[in-house]
């Protein structure tokens, strides 16, 4: 199967409000479309995660992320600008303001978990979708992240409506995002390094 069939094949799965697997720019993750709430609700069920703690998205674009943050910071632009070198480590930003996602996405202050991503799977997946995706690490709470496709819980497989076939062969080292929460006021805070 070819990539772009891979990804019309997860893109028409999500539309319906499907679960998928894929591969991201760091470990496997679980998604769904990031504005309805049932697929929400789903990736906590199949994860076996409590709804408070909430998932992030992965976008493709900065005009994307704009969709779905009432005011990005001066802050996040900086930080944002010096991540898109190809070489820096996947970063997600905590920003303040969601909107247009799910409630059920959003964490109880009012804030989300974002990304943009550069791999090119991903970022060529969430540019056909032409939404926010939820992208939470392929495992069931609190047991390692599945670095590799083959790392994945059986459990997590059987109950997801498509498992993208790009890079299920590939086994090498990946690690979560970094996580940094910005505060309106320009606090920084690091979440995980």
């Amino acid at each position: 199967m070819t990539q772009q069939q891979d990804i019309k094949n997860a893109v028409e799965i999500l539309r319906k409000g499907g679960v998928i697997l894929y591969p991201t720019d760091t470990v496997w993750g679980i998604g769904c479309d990031a504005t309805n709430a049932d697929a929400v609700k789903r990736v906590y069920q199949i994860k076996q995660r409590d709804d408070s703690k909430a998932l992030i998205c992965l976008v493709d674009s900065d005009a994307r992320l704009q969709r779905y943050v009432k005011n990005v910071p001066d802050v996040a632009w900086q930080l944002i600008d010096s991540l898109n070198d190809a070489d820096a480590k996947p970063t997600t930003l905590i920003l303040d303001g969601a909107i247009n996602l799910a409630e059920n996405l959003i964490a109880d202050d009012g804030s989300i978990g974002i990304r943009i991503t550069h791999e090119a799977f991903s970022k060529e997946l969430c540019f056909r979708f032409q939404k926010a995706l939820v992208s939470t690490s392929a495992n069931i709470s609190g047991e390692p992240a599945a670095q590799n496709y083959c790392d994945i819980d059986p459990r997590i497989i059987e109950q997801v409506d498509y498992v993208c076939w790009t890079r299920r062969q590939e086994h090498k080292p990946h690690k979560p995002s970094s996580i940094i929460k910005l505060e309106q006021d320009g606090g920084v805070q690091i979440i995980r390094k």
